[in-house]
């Protein structure tokens, strides 16, 4: 047998990585995670967590944590479009599920609700868990190259203290080292796309933004000043890190033209601009660069060697969905790692980690562009250009706000401009329905056709290639529960109801691949369907079944007796 050193090297500690290292841990797998800094991110870039993230840490126990440090809906909502702070309202987005049309559907759809948890939190609960479950962190240790073969990989790194390289034999390597992946490139992932499309500067401050934000509270502002337009979008934006004193300000820059030099007195300048307030007392706390990408790998694997996060998809941070979908991709790998590394399924299950994820990445590339390019109409509606100066600006605002018909006809283009940012700001089933096609999934006759827009609603269904929904139910002490508390943690679950017999059949498909599998019955005791819902949504009658997989996504269902198939259906799927 060849000697490993460990099972699975995570390389880089982002949300992607360390998501990754500590749901490894979780599972029992032996993991050594590695970044070349000296600890996790120092500017707070990454920061909307939405409920399909959140569910991710519920079930990883780790919730509560951030919670405690994330900042709650209502105070995120809000997002404001004007001329700065203190300037003018052009008009206002109720974002992520917090207006009143949409409040009930965002909490009907998850146990968990949205917060705001900027990298800087996130990623030392995600690190420190995984210590604390196994993993093995190596801070100031950079990844060189790797070299792989039918029994393993063996990848060469530096230790940046002692200044001495060293190799680690392991039998997986996943790289999580971002949109400059070494691991990718070297790997030969294939990348679509475009990069490069505009240059942006984030600029990190402090400073006491009550007067002008506490009233509309929100995580963005978008500011329409003269020079923006040099972004590519025609907006600056100013984002909440912390309520209401800690910030980050983005603001476009030529990138056909030499990359620009921002010293303090200028970003304070860019920071004072956006504000409104020439005498506004700042502290800059950071500065940096970086470039707005439409690209994404059409295969996230090579062999033993894996890549998830921004090693494969990069894009602007419209729609909030980086570290979402960073951490969504690590939550899909892991599992099958770890079954494959158990000997309870053969290595083919691990074709699906791409086959699953790849489309995704695709589309939420597709979809955060798309978004970026939506503040277009906004500046049509209007009758200004984006690159526009200051009297355009005036002037634009002006004849929209004028009790006339040609100003009736501009304030109907604005709104109708605003309501396209829901697809920014809304975008529920982009959020939460992302479907799987591989080998993982055995699917049958799919889900309902709704005349919903998918992109904006979420569609609960126990199609196969689905998440399990969420309905609450009540167990035996008479506390509510969620669906979602039954399944996942690692394992795989037979879901059934009272007059359902699978018990019997798992137990045989158990034992017969030795595997932990865990039967829920609905209706039971300790999970009784009290108001009715599972019944609405299950897609199932009492007596049939849901094979649902450790990441909480429906792989096979039997939508009645007999009780026939499982074993099969769980030899296919584990590749067995």
């Amino acid at each position: 047998m060849t000697p490993y050193d460990t099972d699975v090297l995570v390389i880089g500690s982002g949300p992607a990585g360390g998501s990754a290292a500590l749901l490894l841990a979780t599972y029992g797998v032996r993991t050594v995670l590695a970044t070349k800094y000296g600890w996790m991110a120092h500017t707070p870039r990454a920061h909307i967590t939405n409920q399909r993230t959140m569910e991710v840490l519920h079930d990883l126990g780790i919730e509560d944590q951030a919670l405690a440090q994330g900042t709650p809906p209502e105070l995120m909502g809000d997002t404001v479009l004007c001329t700065s702070l203190a300037g003018d309202e052009i008009g206002r987005i109720a974002s992520w599920g917090t207006a009143d049309r949409s409040a009930t559907e965002y909490s009907a759809a998850s146990p968990c609700h949205m917060i705001d948890l900027p990298q800087t939190y996130l990623e030392p609960i995600l690190a420190t868990n995984a210590a604390a479950r196994g993993a093995k962190l190596r801070l100031d240790t950079e990844f060189l190259d790797f070299a792989q073969d039918a029994d393993g990989v063996t990848a060469r790194l530096l230790d940046r203290v002692r200044g001495d390289e060293f190799t680690l034999r392991v039998r997986y390597l996943i790289g999580a080292d971002g949109a400059r992946s070494r691991v990718a490139e070297q790997a030969g992932l294939p990348i679509d796309g475009q990069i490069g499309k505009a240059g942006s500067m984030n600029i990190t401050f402090t400073a006491d933004l009550t007067e002008y934000v506490a009233h509309r509270p929100s995580v963005l502002y978008w500011v329409m000043r003269p020079g923006a337009h040099l972004g590519g979008i025609g907006m600056g934006l100013v984002r909440m890190v912390r309520p209401w004193n800690e910030w980050l300000l983005t603001w476009g820059y030529d990138i056909a033209q030499p990359p620009p030099e921002v010293d303090v007195e200028e970003a304070t300048r860019i920071v004072r601009d956006l504000v409104g307030a020439p005498e506004l007392p700042v502290e800059i706390t950071s500065t940096s660069l970086w470039t707005v990408n439409h690209s994404y790998a059409t295969q996230y694997s090579a062999g033993r060697v894996f890549c998830v996060g921004d090693a494969v998809h990069r894009h602007p941070p419209s729609n909030g969905l980086g570290s979402n979908t960073s951490v969504q991709d690590s939550y899909n790998l892991a599992w099958k790692l770890a079954t494959v590394i158990r000997g309870e399924a053969g290595e083919g299950l691990l074709g699906s980690y791409s086959a699953e994820r790849a489309p995704v990445g695709k589309q939420i590339v597709d979809r955060a562009n798309l978004s970026r390019d939506q503040f277009g109409p906004i500046f049509a509606a209007l009758g200004i250009d984006g690159g526009t100066d200051a009297d355009g600006i005036t002037a634009g605002l002006a004849a929209c706000a004028a009790p006339t018909a040609e100003g009736a006809k501009r304030r109907k283009e604005l709104q109708k401009a605003i309501e396209l940012k829901n697809y920014e700001f809304n975008a529920h089933g982009v959020e939460m329905d992302q479907r799987y096609v591989s080998g993982a999934v055995l699917a049958d006759v799919g889900e309902p056709a709704t005349e919903r827009d998918p992109e904006l609603y979420h569609r609960p269904t126990t199609a196969p290639g689905a998440k399990l929904p969420h309905v609450w139910l009540v167990g035996a002490d008479g506390h509510r529960m969620s669906t979602l508390d039954l399944v996942g943690r690692g394992r795989w679950t037979v879901v059934t109801g009272l007059t359902g017999t699978w018990l019997d059949a798992a137990a045989k498909a158990g034992a017969e691949l030795g595997l932990d599998l865990r039967v829920v019955t609905i209706g039971s005791p300790e999970a009784r369907d009290s108001y009715g819902d599972w019944a609405r949504v299950s897609g199932i009658e009492e007596d049939g079944c849901l094979l649902v997989r450790p990441d909480g996504y429906v792989a096979w269902r039997r939508t009645s007796a007999p009780e026939t198939g499982l074993l099969d259906a769980l030899r296919t799927l584990l590749a067995r």
